[in-house]
């Protein structure tokens, strides 16, 4: 090691008494002052904003340090610039110089010479780091509360990668006597093994081995606080076999070798790194460590919690992929290793969850618009011209009818769906209409809920024509409920859904919560009946009603002292309609769940059009909570019975019109049976209806989701949600913004610069 370290020390000084890696080292240092103060500025401009801009503060360490327009990911972009210039010289220079004769003929080794030149590398890399580091103690004092867990693992992401390349410029300088095609030779080999990862990747034969090699990807993930011994170890790796291939290079000029032989020893040195990488990245072998401070990089403690009921067995995760869908492309063969990614954060707590690919074409759902775009075109003919388009053999595509021996995806309109199978229960979780279409944490939870516990029963009324939860008509509930292509509809957030006639039916004792939704006529005396013994046996239940139905549901909720009011509340709005009221939360509504407290904060109302006022006593054996209510100042209680017309509307005291803040959703609780039973009663039925939730700027889907969670005892949706980042406000000013870039754009190189300048001509006087 003495021999090494003695190299390294001579390396390093021919290295500084060169201008060239002096000025790396300055223009390294203004690239990331100027990385450095991009989003730093950016961030202050919200903060100077105020309002909805200071969301954009939330985790503003990534921010500045992220891939996103961040520090590090400008230094990664442009890392493999630097690296030839300092690396070509390494070993051509022996060369040209004619001092690897003596090198040769020296006692040393040709590893020591190696190892030597590459530590003084690794020292030089050091350098770079430092300045990484200043800038991580910069950041604690210019963000609060700075979460340095985003930035540490990042840093040594760099270092690893920086020997990474290291590693593969000194072997390059070893191939040749010329520096500038060393240099060129290097840039090659970076770009080689960035681009890699997506070569052949629909090939299975080739896939893994080339995403393995990828150095794509690496040091990314690493930068967002996680490091993995998987991608660590890739990196030593890549250090080790070029390492090796350099020392192979050098004992070839050294001593006779023939051309099979040399040829043999690069393979088995190739092969071993694959063999160690293949081994190193097996499910259960991986380690983790999430250095984030909210441990914002692997799953929420509630999901672990389900994956550990899940310890009895594999988990099968089969997916079925239509070619002719439209989210075939984010299924096709060259997405498998993206999709393992997706699954690593589950794979992680559970190694042994199996991913299989089953490929087929059948029509989707919207098999109509297939017919107009290729008419008179059979299924079979357009599959094969899609597969051709694709590149791909059709025999690899299950047919109909080979599919539905398997499995019958028509309830999913034969699209790109999952199908998780876990000793003999299996559940469907499926892809969905967004930018992303891939499930979130909390739809996966969902769906592996559905494998090991009964998952709450909503039972939607309909013998009175109440509103339905089978399609997405505006009225209807199709989109809050039902609609599978909707990723926070109730059946893909872990909810069981289904009808129930009161007049031919008894409510199941199974049912979670009862909902009755704008019944249009009156309920039957056995009806009734059935749904007071259902309240009086502590059953949770759901009263959506709508103004002039007061007759109608009076006999379901005077018992409880509620009733409705008479006439229709008005808002003044230059912008809607004059009975499109927007609700505000009451603090009460947090009893639902704190996850409104967002919504709650930013003032984010619940729109309901055609909605009257609830009326509501002590309650009697039940605590009343209000949990949405009206703006005095703009919204009133027209009693008259009128044609709603905005140049119609006004406040008219004298005809019993009343301002003042009314409730239009209220919460009832009571300890019966040993339990807590659950009511909401609101006075109007459209506000979770499918126009409702596309309307831009409520908050609907939140409200109407908490309330079935909360009649549900918040079991589902599976809480995912995290702490809110503490890292959410820059701790500078503008002038003090004006000093800052004076410095890390002028003061600091400047003070490197002069040193430089001062040690080279130091070294010209010796």
């Amino acid at each position: 090691m003495r021999t090494v370290f003695r190299i390294a020390k001579l390396e390093l000084s021919i290295l500084f008494y060169s201008p060239i890696a002096w000025f790396l080292l300055i223009v390294f240092l203004f690239q990331c002052g100027l990385a450095y103060l991009a989003p730093i500025e950016r961030l202050m401009t919200f903060q100077q904003l105020g309002g909805f801009q200071l969301n954009f503060l939330a985790n503003s360490t990534i921010s500045v340090f992220g891939t996103q327009g961040g520090l590090l990911g400008d230094v990664l972009q442009k890392l493999y610039l630097y690296m030839p210039l300092i690396t070509m010289g390494l070993i051509s220079r022996e060369v040209n110089s004619g001092t690897i004769k003596l090198l040769y003929s020296s006692p040393m080794k040709v590893r020591e010479i190696i190892f030597g030149k590459f530590v003084a590398m690794m020292a030089y890399n050091f350098l770079l780091i430092l300045i990484l580091f200043f800038y991580a103690i910069l950041v604690c004092f210019n963000i609060k509360s700075a979460d340095l867990g985003f930035v540490l693992p990042g840093i040594i992401a760099v270092y690893l990668l920086l020997c990474a390349y290291s590693a593969i410029g000194l072997f390059m300088s070893c191939l040749t006597s010329y520096q500038i095609v060393a240099a060129i030779s290097t840039l090659v080999v970076f770009a080689i093994l960035s681009y890699i990862g997506s070569v052949f990747q629909s090939v299975n034969f080739v896939r893994d081995l080339t995403y393995f090699l990828s150095i794509s990807g690496r040091a990314e993930n690493m930068i967002y606080g996680l490091i993995s011994t998987k991608n660590a170890l890739y990196f030593v790796i890549i250090v080790a076999m070029f390492l090796s291939f350099s020392i192979i290079k050098l004992k070839s000029q050294r001593e006779t070798i023939g051309g099979l032989n040399l040829a043999a020893r690069y393979i088995t040195v190739f092969i071993f790194a694959l063999i160690f990488g293949y081994v190193t990245s097996r499910p259960g072998i991986i380690g983790y460590f999430d250095a984030t401070r909210n441990k914002a990089q692997t799953i929420t403690e509630a999901s672990q919690e389900i994956i550990k009921k899940l310890n009895d067995g594999p988990l099968e995760v089969t997916s079925y992929i239509n070619l002719l869908d439209w989210k075939y492309r984010n299924g096709a063969p060259d997405q498998r290793n993206q999709d393992f990614d997706r699954w690593e954060r589950y794979i992680r707590f559970k190694p042994d969850i199996h991913l299989h690919y089953v490929y087929y074409y059948d029509w989707p759902g919207a098999d109509s618009q297939f017919r107009k775009q290729y008419p008179g075109k059979t299924l079979e003919q357009i599959a094969a011209q899609t597969a051709y388009s694709y590149k791909q053999d059709i025999k690899e595509f299950k047919t109909p009818q080979e599919m539905r021996s398997i499995i019958d995806l028509s309830p999913e309109n034969h699209s790109y769906v999952m199908q998780l199978k876990y000793k003999d229960k299996s559940t469907i979780l499926r892809l969905y209409a967004d930018t992303d279409p891939f499930p979130s944490e909390r739809e996966t939870d969902a769906a592996l809920s559905r494998l090991f516990t009964h998952l709450p029963k909503i039972t939607l009324a309909e013998s009175e024509f109440e509103r339905r939860y089978d399609n997405a008509s505006d009225k209807a509930y199709g989109t809050f409920i039902g609609d599978k292509a909707n990723r926070v509809a109730l059946i893909n957030q872990g909810f069981e859904v289904d009808t129930l006639s009161l007049n031919k039916q008894d409510i199941s004792s199974k049912t979670d919560a009862l909902v009755i939704a704008d019944p249009r006529t009156p309920f039957s005396v056995s009806a009734i009946n059935k749904i007071e013994n259902y309240i009086n046996k502590g059953g949770n239940l759901l009263i959506a009603s709508e103004p002039g139905k007061a007759s109608i549901i009076d006999p379901l909720i005077k018992p409880m002292g509620i009733s409705l009011d008479d006439g229709i509340l008005i808002e003044q709005s230059k912008d809607s309609a004059p009975d499109l009221i927007k609700l505000s939360y009451t603090p009460g509504a947090l009893l639902l769940s704190t996850q409104l407290a967002d919504d709650i904060r930013e003032n984010i109302p619940v729109s309901m059009p055609g909605v009257t006022s609830i009326k509501y006593g002590s309650g009697g054996t039940f605590k009343i909570t209000p949990l949405l209510v009206t703006n005095p100042a703009t919204t009133w209680l027209k009693k008259e019975n009128k044609v709603v017309d905005s140049a119609l509307m006004k406040f008219e005291p004298q005809n019993g019109d009343q301002k003042t803040e009314m409730a239009t959703a209220i919460a009832l609780t009571r300890q019966i049976n040993g339990k807590e039973q659950r009511i909401v009663i609101t006075s109007d039925a459209d506000f979770i209806s499918s126009a409702e939730l596309k309307r831009f700027g409520n908050s609907n889907s939140d409200f109407g989701t908490q309330v079935m969670s909360w009649l549900a005892y918040n079991k589902f949706p599976v809480d995912t949600s995290r702490p809110k980042s503490e890292d959410n406000r820059i701790n500078l000013t503008y002038p003090g913004l004006g000093r800052l870039k004076i410095f890390l754009l002028g003061v600091a190189p400047g003070i490197l610069l002069i040193i430089a300048t001062v040690f080279l001509l130091l070294r010209k006087r010796k």
